[in-house]
Order: structure tokens, then sequence, then C-alpha cells
């Protein structure tokens, strides 16, 4: 199997089916997008099994105790704690209004977590020393390069380094991480040669099976110009605040139908993150956005500018630069896209089978008191009544989800 099959998501399952994307470059919260709905309960949730674990108090543990003997080969609570240090530090920041049993549950559940990647790591490390693998220094700047280019937006090298540093992550932490990875995916290559091939009559069976996840609804495509009522003086009289604002959009509405530019005014007057890009949402469905800027944009015909556009966050000035019908996506458009996948998940299932193997052949120790727990399924959340912002097949393929 070469190489470029194995995609950077399964990559990234390798280090525990594990925790690559702790190299990965995260990006810093955007700005949200003042006129999408914010998500319902249970929309960007995180699910965990951090609820079923029991709140039991995580003992502090003397860094040079085992935590876990793997063929022989000791792995202490050091090496551990080392491993979820950034992970803990990440956790207490955002978590700092939780109840202190709440980050025991956190600590506990990763805790377990590093303990199955240490273990896994260290079995596919012996497989990696009886295979003679070497990794070069070309091939690990080669990922990294490629990995910074899959950032949104894509980043430099350079960039890219910064941004691990201001995370806390030296370049050569980063560098022995990718060179681990990579490692890892030429020893699972070798175990899954000639073992995952999927055709193009098994893509063409899910598509059939799944017709109804290439359905695209009706969209449009709009630009806008918001203006906020400025109410950062907590003295502002808000009925004042909204007058002066309404009254520049009135102005601005003036000179749009005047023929300026819609463009530059918004880069001008907007305070929507949008006006970088003069004003433009891009496309979008029913829905996506709050009611009254969602009715009036699939009310307009392509060229058209809206009136004056009341919403929770300001006045809107909208106009429609875009149509596309409800249609359905054919197989020859998605038929590469169904064939990557279905292939990304057979690879997911034998690296796991694969890993299980090597726990089940090993001789893989635990000190009294620190064996594994039973994993308990996790729950999945109730639908929520609240409509958030709908993933659409374009976004996101059932594979995926799956």
């Amino acid at each position: 199997m070469k190489s470029n099959l194995v995609s950077l998501k399964f990559l990234a399952c390798l280090l525990i089916i594990c925790a690559a994307c702790g190299f990965s470059c995260r990006r810093k919260t955007p700005e949200p997008d003042v006129n999408r709905p914010a998500p319902g309960p249970n929309e960007s949730r995180v699910e965990t099994d951090v609820e079923l674990i029991k709140p039991t108090a995580v003992t502090e543990m003397e860094p040079n105790s085992i935590a876990v003997t793997v063929n022989g080969i000791n792995i202490t609570e050091g090496e551990i704690d080392k491993m979820l240090e950034p992970q803990l530090a990440a956790m207490a920041e955002r978590a700092q209004n939780r109840p202190p049993e709440f980050m025991e549950q956190m600590k506990k559940m990763l805790r377990r977590q590093a303990v199955e990647q240490m273990v896994t790591e260290q079995l596919l490390e012996e497989k990696v020393k009886k295979a003679n693998i070497v990794v070069t220094d070309e091939e690990v700047i080669s990922q990294i390069k490629k990995i910074a280019s899959m950032q949104k937006p894509p980043v430099s090298l350079e960039d890219f380094k910064e941004k691990m540093e201001g995370l806390g992550q030296s370049f050569d932490q980063v560098k022995q991480q990718v060179r681990k990875a990579l490692t890892f995916q030429k020893v699972m290559e070798v175990q899954l040669a000639d073992k995952v091939n999927v055709t193009v009559e098994d893509a063409n069976q899910y598509y059939e099976q799944s017709r109804r996840r290439y359905e695209v609804d009706e969209q449009v495509k709009a630009s806008h110009i918001l203006i906020k009522p400025d109410t950062t003086d907590p003295n502002t009289d808000p009925n004042q605040a909204k007058a002066i604002a309404r009254a520049k959009a009135e102005d601005l509405l003036k000179q749009v139908k005047e023929g300026a530019d819609f463009a530059e005014l918004a880069k001008a007057n907007s305070d929507c993150p949008s006006s970088e890009n003069g004003g433009d949402l891009g496309f979008f469905g029913r829905g996506q956005m709050v009611p009254p800027f969602d009715n009036a944009a699939f009310e307009l015909e392509t060229g058209q500018v809206s009136g004056i556009v009341e919403t929770e966050f300001g006045y809107h000035i909208i106009k429609v630069t875009g149509h596309k019908d409800a249609s359905i996506r054919t197989f020859e458009q998605v038929k590469d896209e169904i064939i990557q996948q279905l292939t990304q998940r057979k690879q997911r299932e034998l690296a796991g089978q694969f890993i299980e193997s090597l726990k089940a052949e090993a001789d893989i120790v635990y000190p009294p008191g620190k064996e594994p727990e039973m994993r308990m399924p996790r729950r999945r959340p109730m639908p929520s009544p609240r409509q958030g912002k709908p993933i659409k097949p374009q976004d996101k393929t059932a594979v995926e989800e799956e």
C-alpha cells in the first residue's frame, strides 16, 4: 500500500487511534459570525464518557512508581504525567468554573487514555525495532509541511513553528512526535498491505444505500453590511444607540442604491468579521441564519439588495449574489470521495484489530490497584428540539460520522 493512501486522519489514529492531534495546529477561536444561530444544547457537545465515571478522587502518585509494565518495560507515573501535562493545563483553563469533582473525573479519564496510549506506543515501537524502520529528517519535514498546508488557512513552515511554540511545544518536540507517527504508519502499512481493497462497486453500493446523504438543499450566496448599536458605554441609552445605528444603515443603503460599491462599503463600515471579505458570507441553506436574516435573503433574487433588516445583532443590508436549487450530488461527483472514506474506515478497523492482537499477545502487567477499569458504553445525548446549524452531506459524510 502506498504511503499517500494513509490519510492524516489515519495517521492520527495510530497514536492511539491516539492523540496525534496534539501536534496539529490548533486554530485560534474565530470571532463568531454574528448571523449564525447559537448551537443547540447538543450541537458541538463533545461526547465523552466522563459522566459515567464514578467521582473517585485521583490519588497523587510518585513519579518513579510504575504505572504499567509492557513486555518487561516499565512505564512510570512520571512519563504519564509528562504526557498529560499540556492536556491538563488546557483543561484547567477551559474549566475554571467547573466543580472540583468534574476536574477529578476528567483527570481520571485522561490518565486512563494516556496509559492506553503508552501501552500501544510501546508495542508499536517493538515492531518498529524488529522491522528496522527508519524515518528520515526529510520525511519528517515533508509531513510537517503537509500538516501546515492543511490548516485553515494554510500556514508556512515558519508560521507553524511559531504556532507550536505559542502552544508550549518546541519544534524539536513536534518533529519527534511526527517521526514517531510516521514510523508507526510504516509499521501499519506493512500490516495492511493488500488487505484494503475498496472497489467502485463497493462505493456505488454505499451511494445507493445512502443517497439522502448527498442531497443538497436550496442555498443562496449573500453579502451583508451589519451596523451594530454602540452600547460599550454603560451610560448609553439603548434606544438612542439603536436609532443612531439605524440611521447609519439607512445612509449606507442610500449609497448602495445610488451605485456605491457594496463590497467597499462593507469593508469600511460593517461590524461583522465578514467585512474583511467585502461582507461575503458564502453559500448557506435555509435555517442556518437567524430567522429575519434568513427570510430576507431567500426572498431576494440574485443581484437584489434588501431594505434594512433588523436582527438581534443590529441592522443589516443584504445583497444576494448567487443561488443554488436543491439537488443531489451524482455518484460520479462523489465516487472518489466515497472510495477514500471507505478505505480510511477499513484502515481504522484493521489498525484497531492489529493493535488489539498485539495487546493480546503481550505481557502487560499493572501494579495492584492500577488495573484498568471496565469501560462503560457512551451515553448518546437526547436530540435537541432547538434547531442549530444542520450538517449537510457536503460538510460531513456518513462514513465519517460512523
